[in-house]
């Protein structure tokens, strides 16, 4: 009976230390939740120009990456929430599908990853069973943060450019690290990045309009060509002069 109490009292801790072994939060500085319901100013349809999506670049800790086709639609989808312009035309469609004036986006995301936090959940992991009940207290962490700058350029050449950084940190005990949290973290700290791109972007609204600027004319090149006047006073040289 005793056995069994110790085996019961031990299954019970186990138990404990599972549920509150898997606690986990997020910070994320600055907070993306501050933001109006209706960050868009009226502008008239008339008024609205197509964006082009150019060039989109992802750089994680200063290597080049493969832009995420998910991240770029999060963008157009911000973007598309403002009604400030006509059409959204993401990477790849080429500006050839909207003629006339146009405003062309070019996107960079540069990422920050943690380079310690693998290795430090990995010792965690690695403790053991022994260990199991102690780890509650254990805490791990895993830092991410971005920086996003946004070029856009108007029809006439005239260049706009914002930027914004936002970083965060998945806190966690042992045996309490998943993909989702992850992908959690990354998530929320890229929407308090896009929303303050977003807040600059509708403080220019006036610069986007079809009215702000006229369509550059295009390059018109002359040449001249005068007109050669007659010599005189020069005597006409002979091909071959002939013999005397």
């Amino acid at each position: 009976m005793t056995h069994y109490a110790a085996r019961a009292s031990l299954a019970g801790l186990l138990m404990i230390a599972a549920l509150t072994g898997c606690t986990r939060w997020i910070d994320v500085m600055p907070s993306s939740t501050g933001r109006a319901e209706s960050p868009a100013r009226a502008v008239e349809e008339q008024e609205r120009v197509p964006l082009v999506m150019e060039s989109f670049r992802l750089v994680t800790n200063g290597s080049p990456q493969d832009p995420s086709a998910s991240v770029e639609r999060r963008v157009l989808n911000h973007v598309q929430e403002t009604k400030l312009f006509s059409t959204l035309i993401p990477l790849g469609s080429g500006p050839g599908s909207a003629p006339g004036k146009t405003v062309a986006a070019r996107l960079v995301i540069e990422e920050t990853v943690d380079p310690h936090s693998g290795e430090t959940a990995f010792k965690g992991f690695v403790i053991g069973a022994s260990m199991f009940l102690l780890s509650p207290a254990i805490e791990l962490t895993y830092d991410y943060a971005a920086q996003a700058t946004l070029e856009l350029e108007r029809w006439d050449g005239e260049v706009k450019r914002y930027a914004a950084q936002s970083a965060g940190t998945a806190r966690y005990n042992l045996f309490g690290a998943t993909p989702l949290m992850i992908d959690e973290l990354k998530g929320q700290v890229t929407e308090a990045c896009l929303t303050q791109l977003i807040d600059q972007l509708v403080n220019d609204t006036t610069f986007y309009v079809a009215s702000s600027a006229p369509l550059p004319d295009g390059p018109i090149r002359t040449i001249t060509v005068k007109a050669r006047k007659p010599t005189s006073g020069l005597a006409v040289l002979p091909v071959s002069t002939p013999a005397p």
